[in-house]
């Protein structure tokens, strides 16, 4: 495949033909590599004035050699699908470790990577073509919460600010080779509104249109995000989009994701993801649900008929994908549901209105 339209026009046939897999954390898998404040600076920011360890994003610029490593552990794995090491690469979220200079950079070079690592994978395997999806995660900050419990209206930014610094990111993205978008780990449906609007917008600017997936997070047992909308409200609120797929990540191990997913199944007339956690945090913060127990569970949900594409989010690791991507194998996708008609509208509650 040699242009961006036919990889994806492979990608949507895939989808029709089996369950995508998904790569897995990156997080875990960098924080395994034992990397020191001299990696996360390299040479360019040998001289910045404030720690960077932890900003992993940053890597793109500092280690690119151990991002592209991950990227091949996972495609190895079987994942058709591999993110952009990209997840926090806003001027809004680096400006937490002084980096916003190097946003489009990490962007730019974050989808460099993973397009030449998918490329290869795919020249190699050309009846399994691999794709790279611009990672694109939440803020720090939020549109629709108050930033302060004695002012119902305070904001720390304002929806233009959320606009731009996503803009900056996405056309970053989309020059440096992505095939799709991945707004994911969505706490705040405002934030995402704006992250939307910004990939939308591309288009007026002469960019090609890409697919937009959308995962949302479904914060604990209550059954609503972050900022309190059920899977439905959430669902009502973005499929203005027209979203390639949608679906929930982290948060939430298998087991208590999977009432949600079945949810979200029942209502969405696109494609439906998933990719939870490895269970849920052990006292020490860590992961204890093993590759095997993943992939039997995600494997009954792809059985049942509620998924189109599985992959793993915190405590994931290659072995996790490699498991759900045996367990899924000849397993038929979810096949889209055709709804009615309705105005369909969303707060905190859903609103369905038939016509």
């Amino acid at each position: 495949m040699t242009s961006r339209a036919e990889r994806i026009a492979a990608l949507k046939q895939a989808a029709k033909e089996r369950i995508l897999i998904l790569d897995g954390s990156w997080g875990v898998m960098i924080q395994k590599k034992g990397l020191d404040e001299a990696d996360y600076r390299g040479q360019r920011f040998k001289d910045h004035p404030v720690q960077l360890k932890g900003d992993n994003d940053i890597l793109c610029l500092t280690r690119p050699d151990i991002i592209a490593e991950l990227h091949d552990a996972y495609y190895a794995a079987g994942a058709d699908i591999s993110e952009t090491n990209t997840f926090s690469a806003t001027s809004i979220g680096q400006g937490e470790y002084e980096a916003q200079g190097a946003v489009r950079d990490i962007n730019f070079e974050g989808a460099k990577i993973a397009r030449e690592v998918a490329d290869r994978w795919t020249a190699k395997e050309p009846h399994k073509p691999r794709f790279v999806a611009g990672s694109i995660g939440p803020l720090p900050v939020m549109l629709s919460m108050s930033s302060d419990v004695n002012d119902p209206g305070a904001r720390k930014v304002t929806f233009d600010q959320v606009y731009d610094a996503y803009k900056e990111q996405v056309k970053a993205l989309h020059e440096g080779g992505v095939d799709l978008f991945l707004v994911e780990t969505i706490t705040d449906t405002l934030n995402c509104k704006a992250a939307i609007k910004a990939i939308m917008d591309l288009e007026d600017e002469g960019y090609e249109p890409l697919p937009i997936w959308i995962s949302g997070t479904i914060t604990d047992r209550s059954g609503r995000t972050l900022s309190g909308q059920t899977v439905e409200a959430f669902w009502n609120s973005i499929k203005h989009a027209k979203p390639f797929a949608v679906g929930l990540n982290c948060a939430l191990g298998a087991e208590l994701m999977r009432p949600h997913i079945a949810e979200l199944s029942r209502i969405a007339d696109t494609l439906v993801s998933a990719y939870p956690n490895a269970g849920l945090p052990n006292a020490m913060g860590e992961y204890d649900e093993t590759p095997d127990q993943t992939g039997h569970a995600l494997h009954d949900w792809a059985k049942d008929g509620i998924v189109n594409i599985l992959g793993g989010c915190c405590g994931t690791t290659p072995d996790h994908i490699r498991h759900v991507a045996d367990e899924v194998k000849g397993v038929k996708p979810r096949p889209v549901p055709e709804r009615p008609t309705a105005l369909r509208l969303a707060g905190l509650e859903p609103f369905e209105l038939a016509s």
